[in-house]
C-alpha cells in the first residue's frame, strides 16, 4: 500500500501527512515538518519510500510501550491471546475478564490481518491500543450520565456560565451567539442573560454601560431554543439580569412563550407545588429565573388571564461601599436595574450616607432604595428560580422560599466565609447557598443559591480548566449529584477542619524511565471513603511544540480541593525535547476528601525570563480516575488547549494504583 503512494518517485511533506493518515498514524503537524527536514537528504522538500519508512519509525518509537511488550511477548515480536489475557489482568487489572475480551481487543486494534487470523498481536497492535480512547485516565464508566437524577435541584452541582453573550473582552469586545452555543454544546445549564431596552421596542442583550455590542433578545432566545439539549437534556435555567422597561419585559415574556412553547416551564409541575423537582423531572424544560411578584399560588390563580398591561412596583434595598477623597464624598453612579427617570431621581433623593471611617480616603457606605418595576407577564413565567436578594443566613433560614435563589457576588462571598467558618454558626450555612469553594475562583464570580458558581466561559485559563474538569463527570451532563455530606442540612463538614478519623487518600506520582511492577495485596472495601493513590508519570507523547521543537519540558501536577488537600508540585525540566520527553520522579500528595478534589496535569515550557509557556493541560475529578477494576492500570492522559480544545496526539504516559 505505502508503495503505491512512490510510484512517481519522492513525495512532499504534504503527501508524507496524508499517508501517515491513511496508516493511522496520529501525529503534530509541526512536529512531523522538523522530522521530515531532519530526514530530507537532499534538502529537496522530497523524501524517498526509506526516508518515508525511518520518519514512520521515529513517530511511532515508543520505548516504553516496547519495555511493556517485551515483558509479556515470550519471543519479543507477537503477543499470544494468553500473553495479552495475563497483560489484561495483572497491569489493568480487569476483574471478571474473559478470552472475548482479549480477542475483541486484538480484532480491533491489530493492524496485520495474518496475525488478526492467529489471534495474536503485534507490538503495533498494542501501541494502537495502549494508544486508543480505552486506555484514557478518565474512566469512561463516567462518561453517561449514572447518578440518580431524582433529587431536588439543590442537590447538584451545576454548570453556569457568567456573561455569556461576551467572547472576549468584557468591556470592548463583541457580544456573540457563539458565547451562549458554545456553552450549551459543553453542557453549560445556565446562561445569563442581560436585558436592556432597544430601540423599536425591542430588548436586546449587551455589558450594560461598556463599550460592548449589543444582540437582539429574540435572536438570543432562538439561538437557545436550538442548542439548549445538544449536550444534555436535563434542565436549562435563564438567569435574566433584567434592566428592561415593563413594556419591553412584556416583549420578553412574548418572545419566551412563542420560542420555547411547551418546553418553557410555566406552571408548577405535578407533585412539586411546595419542593423542588429533580432535574428528572425537569427534562427538556427551560426555567426563568428572574424577580417575581407575589407567590406560585397566585400565579396559579392568573392561568389563562391577559397580563398585558399589568405592572407591580416595590422597594429594595441596595447597600454600597464606595471609597472617596476627603475633600467631599461624591453621589454613587444611579443603577438601571427596572428604573425609569423618574424613579431614578426619586432614589438619588433617598440615599443614605453613613461614613465608616476616614483618614486620607474616605469609605462611605450607601443604602439605595431602589423602585422597581416588573411586568406580569414575566414575572408569570418565573416558578422554581425567583431571585431574591441575600440578606443573611439567618433571614433565609426563616423566610426564604423553596423556589427562591440569591445572587452573591465573589467579594461579598468571601467575607460570608468569615462567618461560616465561625464554629457557632456552623459550615451547613454555606452550603444552604453556594456549591463550591469560593477561594478557587476568580474575581466577577457569581454564586447562585446553592446550586451554582457561574464563570466566565470566554475567559480561557485555571479557572475554566477546574470547571471542565469537575463536569466531566455524569456524562457531561452539566448536573453532577453532591456528595452525601453536602446534601445533609445537619452536616458538621468543614472542609478547614476536616475529621481526624478521616482516612487520607494519599496519591502519588511517580515520573520513572523503567516500570517496577507494582502488586499490592491489599483488599478494598467499597465502605472506605479515601484512598491511597500511586501515579507514575512515564512520559510525554508529541507535546505541543515551541521554537524549532526544542521545548525545555517539565509537568506541573496540581491538586485542588478543600484547603488542605491543595498543593502543586513539578518535574524536572527535561531540555529540548517536546517529542518524546521521559521523567523520573515521586510525587505524593495526602488527600483527604476526595470527593472534593481534582487533579490537573499540566505540561509547560521552561522559560528563564519570561516565564514558563503553556503547553497544554488536563484536569478531572480524582473518582474519576481510571485504575482498572481494582487497583492498577497504564492510563494515557490526553492534553487540551488554553481554550479547551484537544491536542491530540499530545498526552503523557502514566501508570496509576490505589490503595485503601
Amino acid at each position: 500500500m505505502v508503495r503505491d503512494d512512490f510510484k512517481g518517485g519522492k513525495i512532499t511533506l504534504e503527501k508524507a501527512l496524508k499517508l501517515l493518515e491513511k496508516l493511522g498514524i496520529q501525529c503534530n503537524t509541526i512536529h512531523v515538518k522538523y522530522i521530515f527536514k531532519d530526514n530530507d537528504r537532499l534538502k529537496q522538500g522530497r523524501i524517498t519510500i526509506e526516508e518515508f519508512r525511518t520518519i514512520y519509525r521515529i513517530i511511532t518509537y515508543r520505548e516504553e510501550i516496547i519495555e511493556i511488550f517485551n515483558t509479556y511477548s515470550e519471543n519479543r515480536k507477537i503477543l499470544l491471546e494468553k500473553n495479552l489475557v495475563e497483560f489484561l489482568m495483572q497491569e489493568q487489572y480487569t476483574l471478571g475478564f474473559s478470552k472475548s475480551i482479549a480477542s475483541e481487543i486484538i480484532q480491533k486494534y491489530e493492524p496485520i490481518e495474518e496475525v488478526k487470523q492467529a489471534h495474536q498481536m503485534s507490538f503495533e497492535g498494542f501501541r494502537r491500543y495502549m494508544d486508543s480512547s480505552e486506555c484514557l485516565l478518565f474512566d469512561n464508566k463516567y462518561d453517561h450520565v449514572y447518578q440518580d437524577m431524582t433529587h431536588p435541584l439543590t442537590d447538584y452541582f451545576i454548570s453556569s456560565s457568567h456573561n455569556t453573550y461576551l467572547i472576549s473582552d468584557q468591556l470592548w469586545g463583541p457580544s456573540d451567539l457563539w458565547g451562549y452555543i458554545s456553552a450549551l454544546v459543553k453542557g453549560c445549564r445556565c446562561l445569563e442573560i442581560d436585558c436592556w431596552d432597544g430601540s423599536q421596542n425591542e430588548p436586546i442583550v449587551y455589558h450594560g454601560y461598556t463599550f460592548t455590542s449589543k444582540l437582539l433578545f429574540k435572536t438570543v432566545i432562538q439561538a437557545i431554543h436550538k442548542y439548549a439539549f445538544i449536550a444534555s437534556e436535563y434542565p436549562v435555567v435563564l438567569s435574566l439580569e433584567n434592566h428592561c422597561s415593563p413594556s419591553q419585559q412584556e416583549v420578553m415574556a412574548d418572545t419566551l412563550l412563542a420560542t420555547f412553547g411547551d418546553a418553557l416551564l410555566s406552571y408548577t409541575l405535578d407533585n412539586f407545588s411546595d419542593r423542588l423537582p429533580s432535574p428528572e423531572a425537569l427534562k427538556f424544560k427551560i426555567l426563568v429565573r428572574n424577580k417575581k411578584i407575589g407567590t406560585l399560588h397566585e400565579t396559579l390563580e392568573r392561568k389563562g388571564s391577559d397580563k398585558h398591561g399589568q405592572v407591580e412596583e416595590f422597594e429594595e434595598e441596595e447597600e454600597i461601599e464606595q471609597e472617596e477623597d476627603g475633600s467631599g464624598a461624591q453621589e454613587p453612579e444611579p443603577v438601571g436595574d427596572f428604573q425609569d427617570d423618574s424613579a431614578k431621581e426619586e432614589q438619588s433623593k433617598r440615599v443614605v450616607r453613613i461614613p465608616l471611617f476616614r483618614k486620607k480616603k474616605v469609605r462611605q457606605h450607601f443604602v439605595k432604595i431602589l423602585q422597581i418595576k416588573i411586568s406580569m407577564a414575566l414575572s408569570d413565567l418565573v416558578i422554581y428560580t425567583k431571585v431574591e436578594k441575600f440578606k443573611s443566613f439567618h433571614h433565609s433560614n426563616l423566610y426564604q422560599q423553596f423556589n427562591e435563589s440569591n445572587s452573591i457576588g465573589e467579594s461579598q462571598a468571601r467575607k460570608l466565609t468569615k462567618l461560616i467558618y465561625n464554629p457557632s454558626l456552623g459550615f451547613t450555612q454555606l452550603f444552604n447557598h453556594v456549591s463550591l469553594d469560593i477561594p478557587s475562583f476568580p474575581d466577577k464570580v457569581k454564586i447562585l443559591f446553592s446550586l451554582i458558581v457561574a464563570l466566565n466561559f470566554q475567559t480561557p485559563g485555571l479557572p475554566m480548566d477546574l470547571q471542565n474538569g469537575k463536569f466531566l463527570d455524569n456524562g457531561c451532563s452539566g448536573y453532577v449529584l453532591k456528595p452525601r455530606f453536602l446534601r445533609d442540612k445537619k452536616t458538621k463538614f468543614n472542609p478547614h477542619k476536616v475529621l481526624i478519623d478521616n482516612n487520607p487518600l494519599t496519591l502519588t506520582i511517580r515520573v520513572r524511565l523503567l516500570l517496577p511492577f507494582f502488586h499490592s495485596d491489599t483488599v478494598c472495601s467499597a465502605e472506605f471513603l479515601n484512598l491511597l493513590i500511586f501515579v507514575q508519570l512515564i512520559s510525554g507523547i508529541q507535546l505541543p511544540p515551541s521554537y524549532q521543537n526544542k521545548a525545555d519540558t517539565l509537568v506541573i501536577i496540581e491538586i485542588f480541593g478543600v484547603p488542605n488537600d491543595q498543593m502543586k508540585q513539578q518535574s524536572r525540566v527535561i531540555k529540548k525535547n517536546a517529542f518524546n520527553p521521559r521523567w523520573n520522579e515521586t510525587f505524593t500528595f495526602v488527600i483527604q476528601v476526595p470527593e472534593l478534589a481534582l487533579v490537573r496535569f499540566v505540561a509547560e515550557n521552561q522559560g528563564l525570563i519570561a516565564g514558563n509557556e503553556f503547553l497544554g493541560q488536563y484536569t478531572l475529578p480524582v473518582l474519576c480516575m481510571n485504575r482498572g477494576n481494582i487497583l492498577e492500570s497504564y492510563r494515557r492522559v490526553p492534553l487540551f488547549s488554553k481554550m479547551g480544545e484537544s491536542l491530540e496526539p499530545a498526552s503523557l504516559f502514566i501508570y496509576v494504583w490505589y490503595i485503601r
